[in-house]
């Protein structure tokens, strides 16, 4: 949820110095089912346009006409929508709808926390009841400094029937692709589209630019697997792709002390074998089975029976999204119980 957020707070400040208003939405309750869960957030501007999403897409006119006070009195309101007479949804959200309000000192400091990779966290009063109350409202604690989207000076503590939905976001997620060819490009495209910041590494032969790969945030020229691995962390995915086999052994090499969440080899499992074997050789130290070797995997992807460069990148990106969710890819006919659980 980190880039959709960020998303947001481009969008307000960018806004702000077109002199608009702008009003913040967030899903803080949820009962029964729905498209998506508490913690999904909306900015709708005074011009009307609306950025993120709190649903998907049934209930955002309703929170843009139940916005209209807000803009009005700049007073935070409470407002439920039932879905289940409306959409089978089979649920009902509370969703608090606030004025935004941020100084522009916010924003340096903001980026600088998504430059260096910290966590945030976001904390939102309200009431389960409908209604308006000015002491409702969010704030976003970025280390030691509290920054309340509107002034808010209550002591929400000494209020009754306040509640707080307190929502951690960690790093966007990163995918790193060590190849330049052109799966490597639809690789790249893919995962920009779901919100990944996506960082392409090449060697120095190839003739690629950071043009030739749309969604990429960085790109990157590295020689004989001089790869820096500080780059990568637990919110990282990694995919060894460029077609070379001393080129992927090297870099693999490079990535021996790194601590991915994923590393995908693109190839056949024979393929696999040989890149571990040879990487094996060349180790000069004992490495734990347990760590780095369990992060491996290969062949890349879901057996979805993907045949063309997007289908492949698809395949791949789910596996790496059920890895990260822990999940056991099945068909969502087949499962039992809530789709989120």
């Amino acid at each position: 949820m980190t880039f959709e957020f960020k998303k947001i707070i481009d969008a307000y400040f960018e806004a702000k110095s077109h002199k608009l208003d702008c009003v913040l939405s967030t899903v803080v309750h949820l009962e029964g089912s729905s498209y998506r869960r508490p913690g999904v957030r909306m900015l709708i501007q005074s011009n009307g346009k609306m950025i993120g999403a709190v649903s998907g897409g049934c209930v955002e006119q309703e929170v843009k006409r139940q916005s209209d006070s807000v803009f009005e009195t700049s007073i935070s309101k409470v407002i439920k929508y039932d879905g289940r007479y409306r959409l089978g949804c089979e649920g009902v959200l509370t969703i608090l709808i606030e004025p935004m309000r941020l100084d522009d000192s916010f924003l340096n400091i903001f980026r600088t926390f998504l430059e260096e990779r910290r966590l945030f966290k976001i904390d939102t009063s309200y009431m389960m009841e409908v209604g308006v109350n000015q002491i409702l409202g969010s704030s976003i604690v970025l280390g030691d400094k509290i920054y309340p989207l509107s002034n808010r000076n209550a002591n929400l503590h000494d209020v009754e029937s306040v509640e707080v939905f307190s929502q951690i976001l960690k790093p966007c997620f990163r995918l790193v692709i060590f190849g330049s060819e052109h799966d490597a490009v639809q690789l790249c495209q893919f995962g920009q589209i779901i919100g990944w910041e996506v960082i392409v590494v090449s060697d120095l032969k190839s003739s690629k630019t950071i043009n030739d790969f749309p969604g990429a945030s960085v790109f990157l020229t590295v020689e004989n697997g001089a790869f820096d691995v500080s780059l990568i962390d637990s919110q990282t995915a990694i995919v060894l792709m460029s077609h070379n086999f001393a080129g992927d052994l090297k870099n693999l090499l490079s990535l021996i002390h790194s601590k991915p969440v994923y590393l995908g080899l693109l190839g056949p499992a024979k393929r696999r074998d040989q890149l571990l074997s040879q990487m094996l050789e060349y180790l000069t130290e004992d490495i734990s089975s347990d760590t780095f070797f369990d992060r491996i995997h290969g062949p890349a992807g879901l057996n979805i029976g993907a045949e063309t460069p997007q289908e492949i990148a698809i395949s791949i990106i789910s596996e790496i999204l059920a890895v990260v969710h822990q999940q056991n890819p099945m068909c969502l006919s087949e499962k039992l119980g809530s789709i989120h659980a």
